[in-house]
């Protein structure tokens, strides 16, 4: 008599959208988050794929816009004391320049934050950022090799953070920023219980 074949990884529970994750995950996830993916208006942009997306953490705006302002302020100071106090006035040319880039960075970042979002589905997770220049890619699970959770100062005064995560080709890296610390650490660890149940089946 033959002892039976140990069982394999079991597999996660099938979500509404044909991807698969852990149970409660989603509201884990989708809590503090934009309710609708901002998409570029021009007909030639990527095309969302059909599934649950889910976005970053409304927070995430105001740490950029806040980072980006400091910046601005400094780049105005700088501007105004070399025109001004030095007499240096060829620092208003450099420097009207990148005050306009920075009002106009600031301007379009709350549109830029909508843009981003990921998709959980059955074998990879697909991620997409940008207005202008648009960027959409697709990580297979059993290829992920590192997950990481890192957050700046301001980061953590807001609650959230950013989640990378690499294969061998360390080009396909991705990151994943403005997560809440709940969803950063439900995405982590739901990830490497995917990744590992991939690997072991190849």
């Amino acid at each position: 008599m033959t002892n039976p074949p140990p069982p394999g990884p079991a597999p996660l529970p099938p979500t509404t959208d044909g991807g698969v994750t852990a149970p409660g995950i989603d509201s884990a996830l989708d809590a503090g988050t934009y309710n609708r993916l901002i998409e570029p208006g021009s007909e030639n942009r990527l095309a969302l794929e059909r599934g649950v997306w889910h976005q970053i953490s409304r927070k995430y705006l105001w740490v950029q816009l806040i980072a980006n302002g400091a910046i601005l302020l400094i780049i105005v100071v700088a501007m105004l004391v070399l025109a001004l106090a030095l007499q240096q006035t060829w620092a208003f040319i450099p420097g009207g320049i990148l005050t306009v880039i920075m009002v106009w960075t600031i301007a379009i970042m709350p549109r830029q934050v909508r843009a981003i979002g990921y998709q959980l589905r059955d074998d990879d997770l697909v991620f997409r950022r940008g207005i202008l220049w648009q960027r959409m890619v697709a990580v297979p699970y059993g290829r992920m090799q590192l997950v990481d959770i890192t957050h700046g100062p301001l980061d953590r005064g807001f609650g959230i953070a950013q989640l990378k995560f690499v294969t061998a080709a360390a080009t396909t890296g991705v990151t994943i920023p403005g997560l809440s610390q709940q969803a950063a650490e439900a995405l982590r660890d739901h990830l490497i219980a995917v990744a590992e149940s991939r690997r072991t089946g190849l």
